[in-house]
């Protein structure tokens, strides 16, 4: 039924007779593919409900609007969950990096429109990345990870103990004006427009979650990507440069930071663990090491000893391999 769909789509818009390319996927039920006839391409995407395009076409329409480089949009079925988009390439980041590309003029350009987007106000249609927000997205880690590695389930006591740390660390997190979060900021995510400028150079995917909260949160996507391991010296660079860019505070923001990296990699153990068990998506369990890592980082923070301590708890509760 899924392909009969489709097929009248590519119909609709004189596509039938075009080439498809499976591309890859994300961790959504969302798929794409290319489009092409030697001439002319496009991307398709099937995002069958619950999923929903119109999120993706809002996001798009503020983030064309305000001069960023998202794929235009040439064809909708908003009922069925079909988009034809602008094809911007195969300059993904993460590609281009390990084709020799400058890892640090990219990274650069990347925080270039993170800069950027502290200039205009936040959109208010958009959700905001709330308190709530945090505490339940949270609980993914209690959910699925603890059970999946511990041999002690964690009890009510225990969620309230976790709750209060992180009510505790909340209160840290907003530094400077709130921005658009585009959430999944990273090298699989960006790409290189050649003959483009400034940001429209950076052409952008993967933006239908976005919502408004602290600007901290996409500069910690994009550093501590977990599908590939961002070079330390660039690292350390970046930080220091949109610090000096915005003069924040550097203490301050540098706390933030590090809340919002615990809280990223609390997150997505806990996604990656219910892919896996719960899907079958098993190759996400190669990604988990990258994000332990990135917590223990985020961890050794002054601000997240509390949480370091509960977590330490759990270490002597661990399963054997």
């Amino acid at each position: 039924m899924r392909e009969i769909l489709l097929n009248q789509f590519l119909q609709r818009n004189n596509l039938s007779h075009f080439q498809r390319i499976n591309l890859a996927g994300d961790a959504s039920t969302r798929r794409y593919e290319r489009l092409t006839d030697q001439e002319k391409t496009f991307i398709l995407m099937d995002a069958p409900p619950p999923e929903t395009i119109s999120q993706f076409m809002g996001v798009a329409k503020i983030l064309s609007d305000r001069g960023y480089s998202p794929p235009k949009i040439y064809a909708t079925d908003v009922e069925n969950g079909f988009l034809l988009l602008e094809d911007l390439g195969d300059g993904l980041f993460a590609r281009l990096i390990e084709t020799g590309e400058d890892e640090e003029g990219l990274y650069k350009l990347a925080v270039d429109l993170l800069l950027t987007l502290r200039c205009a106000p936040s959109p208010s249609e958009l959700p905001k990345f709330t308190d709530d927000y945090i505490l339940s997205q949270n609980q993914m880690f209690l959910d699925w990870y603890v059970p999946d590695n511990f041999e002690s389930l964690i009890t009510e006591s225990g969620r309230s103990d976790y709750e209060e740390i992180w009510r505790s660390l909340l209160k840290k997190i907003p530094i400077g004006p709130e921005v658009i979060l585009l959430r999944d900021f990273h090298a699989e995510n960006l790409l290189l427009l050649k003959g483009r400028k400034g940001v429209k150079a950076l052409g952008l995917l993967d933006f239908q979650d976005a919502l408004v909260g602290p600007a901290a949160y996409d500069l910690v996507s994009l550093l501590q990507d977990a599908r590939r391991d961002v070079a330390p010296d660039v690292v350390a660079k970046m930080i220091t440069y949109y610090i000096e860019e915005t003069g924040l505070d550097e203490r301050d923001f540098r706390a933030s930071y590090a809340i919002l990296g615990a809280h990223r990699a609390l997150r997505i153990l806990g996604i990656f663990t219910r892919l896996a068990k719960k899907e079958g998506k098993q190759r996400y369990l190669r990604l988990v090491p990258r994000m332990l890592h990135h917590l223990h980082t985020n961890l050794e923070h002054p601000e997240l000893q509390g949480l370091k301590l509960f977590l330490d708890q759990l270490k002597g509760k661990k399963k054997d391999p």
